[in-house]
């Protein structure tokens, strides 16, 4: 009797190609939709089969993308063991790469599923965050996202100025005086009328997204409140240099900090451990970070280092202490200091997260015995 049906999906927006088998037998293929319908119809025939076979088990793996979690849900809620793999730490050749099709894809993702069945081979999975940590994650991108677009705005305004010889203002860029500047050069001669337009334009835009990011603020501090999240963000708000925007994207980013076993995995999870190079004779060579994981909390790691450096006497010290042994790459002080603090963070968090479970624990016995 056949024990288990592996299948490798390459997914995409609109479609998924299926390679599938049974045990060790030749694999199959199947083109499906994305749309609801068809990845019921999917799911109905994966269970169909396992019937006809007398397999109990599905196994059923994907590259992790911009489609989300819901095929994992509706897998998992269906009884099919579901894994999103990393795409970060799925090895192709040179070869796969100038012959990338979507049945190689899938046929790629198929050998690692028959690897993990077949041989125990752990599966390159990416951590699946549940429900409301990944609603919170989408307010606190929400607000980065916006930030960014305005930054961006706001680098097309000093552009436009350049082309048409006003390089100097005489206040700081992105200040309100500057702003205030900016808003009298339309209509003062000095642009022509289609720069003056594209000006007002842009002043627009980047007023609308000031007046978002004070909207989003104040909405991810009221998240930062909630019994979910204000116990570890006040224990890592007390970090100076901390904010409650750095602190949640900590959070919701990482997710469960118990995940973790030690500041090496956080290293590594945050992108921020020197790449590797051994091969051979040949000594390991490290070279640039791996810049592997979220970015976004590197960011604002980095925002977080650099205040620190400006207010705290030991962070400026330690960072000093590096750069001594590396006067040409200051870079490096800085990385280092944004492990450090990643690590720190790891701790505190993980102990309020520990506390405020055994918090929570505990309520639910006394409410049981009192019941």
């Amino acid at each position: 009797m056949a024990e288990c049906i592996m299948v490798g999906c390459d997914l995409h927006d609109k479609s998924m190609l299926n390679k599938m088998a049974t045990d060790q037998d030749r694999p199959m293929v199947r083109s499906w939709g994305t749309g609801v319908s068809a990845r019921a119809a999917m799911i109905a025939d994966l269970k169909r089969r396992a019937v006809q076979t007398g397999v109990r088990r599905i196994v059923f793996a994907y590259e992790a993308c911009g489609f989300g979690f819901r095929l994992h849900d509706e897998l998992t809620a269906a009884g099919i063991e579901a894994h999103d793999l990393a795409p970060s730490r799925m090895e192709r050749s040179a070869k796969h790469r100038r012959r990338k099709t979507d049945e190689r894809d899938a046929q790629a993702i198929l050998d690692r599923v028959r690897a993990y069945v077949l041989a125990g081979v752990p599966m390159p999975s990416v951590w699946v965050p549940d429900l409301l940590t990944r609603d919170d994650r989408d307010l606190v991108r929400l607000r980065l996202a916006v930030a960014e677009d305005g930054s961006a705005v706001q680098t097309r305004i000093a552009w436009l100025l350049k082309r048409h010889g006003i390089e100097t203002a005489p206040a700081k860029a992105r200040t309100e005086a500057y702003e205030r500047w900016l808003a009298t050069l339309p209509g003062s001669g000095r642009l022509g009328a289609g720069a003056s337009a594209s000006l007002e334009s842009l002043l627009r835009q980047w007023r609308w997204l000031q007046m978002e990011c004070e909207r989003l603020d104040a909405q991810v501090l009221t998240l930062s409140q909630t019994p979910r999240w204000a116990p570890v963000v006040a224990a890592l708000h007390r970090h100076k240099g901390v904010g409650v925007l750095t602190a949640m994207v900590f959070l919701t980013e990482l997710g469960d900090l118990s995940r973790f076993s030690n500041r090496r995995q956080v290293g590594s999870f945050l992108g921020l451990t020197p790449s590797s190079f051994e091969t051979g004779e040949g000594s390991d060579r490290k070279g640039h970070i791996t810049r592997q994981g979220p970015s976004r909390v590197r960011k604002v790691l980095c925002q977080a280092v650099w205040s620190r450096l400006r207010s705290v006497t030991s962070e400026r010290f330690a960072y000093d202490r590096i750069v001594a042994k590396n006067p040409k790459h200051k870079k490096i002080a800085v990385v280092a200091r944004m492990r450090a603090m990643g690590v720190v963070l790891w701790h505190q968090g993980l102990a309020a997260q520990e506390a405020r479970r055994a918090e929570n624990a505990e309520a639910r016995r006394f409410a049981a015995a009192n019941a």
